[in-house]
């Protein structure tokens, strides 16, 4: 195995030698609310490891970056040159971006493919995230049948996948009353998981085969070739100071040749977004704009006398107002555990609204407070997610490789699931880059065999649910349910999506102010004290990963037209308009605390957000979501 900056190459499990994503401090504990200085997240080394750079082992100080906010608030120690310094290279048959659902099972069943076919071809993984799994959130209630398809044994094979769906239960809320109604769902035979422990164990069992992943190295540019196919990645250089010079410990990217390249970073992925643009995929897919919402989740310990295993219950109503589309749920994991959320469709109208104190409110609904009441928030996140369905779907292929899972849009909304989607993509994925590597064809096979699939045929049931709450959720309700149960996703038209979510955003003139209730420290609590449970690290002296095409545009248009949305609709305050010398408004972007949810690359108004990578293992470190 090939391993390049690596810090396992004593092992077969690379995952389990990953960087801390944050030093815990001493004297924190999770009830209570950290100080400003406490909040400072940075990152301690692991000083017996050493590291593996294209199989020489070297101490690994020569590559890791060194944590420190310089006293003089410049650039650390180094040299300022801006001279271009020479990437090393590296070949495979297929790269892959991101290590998620859709990427590890489209790694497993390339190596199953080369076993049955008694052939080899090198896999690489890349994810941009500490260690496997550390960027991953989701609700989830795992639907297990792309798993069934790809693995088997994976029961017998020790899968995180233990508890079972007990019963479903789905409530109307108002403010204080949760009403009843009958559930939409159907989730006989799926479970209820942690998405990030699940990815871990696809990590272990794709190394097992001989695929090679890298955690903590962020893909950040797409190769092209002279005939404008691409040819792979390259990763971000390490160890740039925020003035753009070189500090002490620069490395520069790799680049990362592939004759096929599979784009799996998950919802909003920048390179997919390029690629998406770059080769028309969408005007050559189904045509209409994706939409998104925004998900925010905490997971809680709460007493063993209120933990039921396996117990669903899923809300609309309440909080949100009656043109919002969202809604809540509450799912009873493992281990005494729940996974609480709230989802915001990015669609919302009222730019005073605020998904992260929504959610806080969400979680003081007497029914929901009841269940929470004395127990442990254990961890917090938040994460976009695909909304459009099938007719928001972008053609998969491109010269030289394809778009898989929540890249591409797979999430099924009247199910609210989309992993099982996902990995289904990853597969055929697979047999299409297997095919094509043995026979010289191109991915449009890809995109063949995914509109012959269960894929294809499930989403085109579901086309109609979400553009359907576009006329509000007691009309979306009736016109789902009529689709649901009478014409059973045979209704002989498609709904189309209305305005994308940035123009969606009505001027504040035309709303009130909401008043958030102040959080209580025990159910509700603030951004910081949350933000510290996500365990989010970034460089602090690196370039910002969060870009403004226009730096006046904040002040000038989202200031005074939109009462400043960017503060409100980020669940990690990375936005904050503060006063300057003279007292005028200037908005201050802290791209430390960024969760890389990429909710302002969609929803600002002006498009004038670009979100790309930061330098690779920043971001959340979640080890349950």
């Amino acid at each position: 195995m090939r391993h390049f900056l690596s810090c396992s190459f004593k092992s077969k499990s690379l995952h389990k030698y990953r960087f801390p994503a944050t030093t815990v401090h001493p004297t924190i504990s999770p009830s209570r609310s950290p100080t400003a200085s406490e909040i400072q997240p940075h990152r301690r080394f692991l000083s017996s490891l050493t590291v593996t750079s294209f199989g020489k082992q070297t101490d690994h100080s020569s590559f890791l970056r060194i944590r420190c906010s310089p006293s003089d608030g410049g650039a650390s120690r180094g040299f300022c040159s801006r001279e271009t310094v020479p990437r090393d290279s590296l070949s495979y048959d297929v790269v892959i971006v991101g290590a998620g659902p859709a990427g590890l099972s489209a790694a497993i069943r390339l190596k199953q493919l080369c076993r049955e076919r008694d052939t080899d071809i090198s896999v690489c993984v890349l994810e941009k995230g500490a260690e496997i799994g550390a960027h991953i959130l989701s609700g989830n209630v795992f639907e297990p049948r792309a798993l069934d398809e790809l693995l088997p044994n994976w029961k017998r094979d020790g899968a995180p996948i233990e508890v079972p769906v007990s019963l479903d239960k789905f409530w109307f809320l108002t403010k204080n009353l949760a009403v009843p109604l009958p559930s939409p769902f159907d989730n006989k035979g799926n479970y209820v998981i942690s998405l990030s422990q699940l990815v871990r164990w696809l990590a272990a069992e794709a190394e097992e085969l001989g695929v090679e992943i890298y955690s903590g190295f962020a893909a950040s540019e797409i190769l092209h070739d002279a005939d404008h196919r691409v040819i792979g990645v390259a990763t971000s250089d390490m160890g740039i100071a925020r003035n753009g010079c070189k500090r002490e410990t620069f490395q520069p990217g790799v680049e990362l040749k592939g004759k096929i390249t599979l784009l799996a970073e998950g919802c909003r992925g920048s390179l997919s977004e390029n690629v998406i643009r770059e080769f028309k995929l969408r005007e050559n897919g189904q045509g209409q704009h994706q939409t998104y919402a925004i998900g925010i989740k905490e997971v809680w310990e709460i007493d063993p006398e209120k933990y039921k295993p396996g117990l669903l219950l899923h809300t609309v109503g309440w909080p949100l107002d009656s043109q919002t589309y969202g809604g809540g749920f509450l799912y009873h994991m493992n281990d005494g555990k729940v996974s609480v959320g709230l989802v915001v469709a990015l669609d919302y109208r009222n730019p005073y609204l605020s998904p992260f104190d929504e959610f806080q409110k969400f979680k003081l609904h007497p029914s929901i407070k009841s269940i929470l009441y004395g127990g442990t928030v254990l961890q917090y996140g938040a994460r976009t997610l695909n909304e459009g369905g099938f007719q928001s779907m972008s053609n998969t292929a491109f010269p030289g490789g394809a778009i898989i899972g929540c890249s591409a849009g797979f999430l099924n909304v009247p199910k609210i699931k989309g992993t099982h989607t996902a990995m289904k993509s990853g597969m055929l994925a697979a047999e299409a880059s297997f095919d094509v590597l043995q026979n010289q064809g191109d991915m449009n096979c890809y995109w063949d065999n995914l509109k012959k699939s269960w894929i294809w045929n499930e989403l085109h049931k579901a086309r109609n649910y979400r553009p359907a709450f576009e006329y509000g959720i007691v009309p979306g309700l009736a016109i789902s349910a009529l689709e649901h149960y009478v014409f059973r996703g045979r209704l002989p038209f498609t709904l189309k999506h209305g305005e994308p979510d940035h123009k969606a955003t009505e001027i504040a003139s035309l709303h009130k102010s909401i008043s958030y209730p102040k959080p209580d420290g025990k159910i509700s609590f603030d951004v910081p004290t949350s933000l510290y449970r996500s365990n989010t690290n970034h460089e602090h002296d690196q370039p910002a990963h969060l870009r403004l095409k226009d730096t006046a545009v904040p002040e000038i248009t989202n200031l005074p037209k939109y009462a400043g949305l960017e503060s409100r609709y980020c669940p990690a305050r990375v936005y904050e308009y503060v006063p300057d010398e003279k007292g005028n408004l200037k908005l201050e972007i802290h791209a430390q605390n960024c969760l890389h949810c990429k909710a302002c690359d969609i929803k600002d108004p002006e498009q004038n957000i670009k979100w790309t990578v930061p330098e690779g293992g920043g971001g959340p470190g979640y080890t349950d979501m």
